[in-house]
């Protein structure tokens, strides 16, 4: 049976405090630290301590299983927030309480639940989301990753990359093929794998354009041998139903986190319209630059209107496809846009680095290819849309 984990286990009244809690934690721990995890490519243990503290390694996983049990309505409001500073910092957790873990909550047996997710939930385990390969990235169909069965074990090969939090994982969350697409389903399962198991072995970080301290790398599984309680759900089809479920999900909370990263460029760029000058004058005084506060204000809010109601038709089930697509397809781009305006605003000082607006610039790039690129959204949301008529015509 499918766990959906949509219903809050949270009160509003406890949410506040969690969001408040979570904001002052950002604005006084993080933010005056966010040169300090770019140089040193890493965030600091004190502050990986005190978010498992806080609950943030499993703040979107039932109480049940250990965590806090937020749904997605109250899951966007934090990730905003998360969006503010580096990313680098969600990003530590956010495997844990989304493409990965909401891959056990949902399609896990309760055995296999109860084995791994109090350990996320917790922080001591992180967990990664193994599913991009070199020729299969935003559709899982084109995987080459092997699974097979050998006696009542199953075998692993195959090679994964870009996989976050690698370098740091307890667990990954395969995705392999166990036989070609047939009339009886995809042929793809998902599997738990340790990442101690023999065979697997984890590549050097990529290293990449922005989001320092946020850590990706290639990973490689020869002759991995597992039990049959490591196939999610114990069912051979469930990868790519898990796949797309948990991404459609993620895709909600990127749009949020987009969100917040324009946010910051904006409260940054106001900041220094107002103090910075040119031939004596306020540059926000000058009506060009206004224009661009304007753009990047006029992008945020509708970004945030927009996640909003993406996360609340989510929850309710009323959609859960065409809604996170054009939530994550907008918002990434808005955010794009926002930091683009935001360095132009700064003039030259926005291309030095150690200026928030330059590093934003950088780390939002990626927003919009992982999850799905913009153009798989694209695809995602006409296809829909015509598939939607297609059975409205045949009723």
């Amino acid at each position: 049976m499918i766990e959906t984990a949509t219903a809050s286990e949270v009160s509003g009244e406890d949410f506040a405090d969690i969001l408040a809690n979570t904001q002052r934690f950002i604005r006084t721990v993080v933010m005056p630290r966010e040169q300090e995890i770019a140089d040193c490519d890493a965030v600091p243990e004190d502050i990986r301590a005190a978010l498992a503290d806080m609950g943030m390694f499993g703040y979107a996983i039932p109480q049940r299983w250990g965590g806090l049990g937020l749904d997605l309505i109250q899951d966007v409001e934090l990730a905003m927030e998360f969006g503010y500073t580096t990313l680098a910092m969600r990003s530590l957790f956010g495997t844990n309480n989304g493409i990965a873990g909401q891959v056990l909550v949902a399609f896990g047996t309760d055995e296999q639940k109860s084995r791994w997710l109090g350990r996320i939930a917790s922080g001591e385990v992180v967990a990664s989301f193994a599913l991009t390969e070199d020729g299969a990235g935003s559709n899982p169909a084109g995987l080459t990753t092997r699974a097979v069965r050998d006696g009542g074990d199953w075998v692993i090969d195959g090679t994964k990359r870009f996989i976050t939090n690698a370098p740091l994982a307890g667990l990954f969350v395969v995705f392999a093929r166990t036989r070609p697409a047939d009339a009886d389903g995809t042929g793809i399962a998902v599997f738990l794998v340790p990442a101690d198991a023999e065979g697997v072995t984890v590549g050097p970080r990529d290293k990449k354009m922005g989001q320092e301290g946020a850590w990706t790398a290639e990973v490689n599984f020869r002759d991995v041998r597992l039990p049959a309680s490591a196939l999610v759900g114990g069912d051979e089809d469930a990868g790519y139903r898990a796949a797309m479920t948990s991404l459609a999900r993620g895709r909600v909370h990127i749009a949020a986190v987009s969100v917040g990263a324009a946010r910051r460029a904006l409260d940054e760029s106001v900041a220094h319209a107002a103090t910075a000058t040119q031939g004596g004058t306020a540059i926000g005084e000058f009506q060009l630059v206004q224009a661009m506060l304007a753009d990047i204000q006029v992008g945020v809010m509708a970004g945030r209107a927009m996640v909003r109601e993406a996360a609340a038709k989510y929850h309710s089930g009323e959609d859960r496809r065409i809604g996170p697509s054009a939530a994550k397809l907008f918002c990434t781009e808005m955010a794009g846009r926002a930091a683009d305006l935001a360095v132009q605003i700064h003039g030259g000082s926005g291309y030095i680095r150690g200026v928030a607006v330059e590093r934003i610039y950088r780390d939002v790039r990626l927003l919009r290819l992982y999850e799905g690129t913009s153009e798989i959204q694209k695809l995602i949301i006409g296809g829909g849309l015509v598939r939607m008529a297609k059975e409205g015509d045949g009723r």
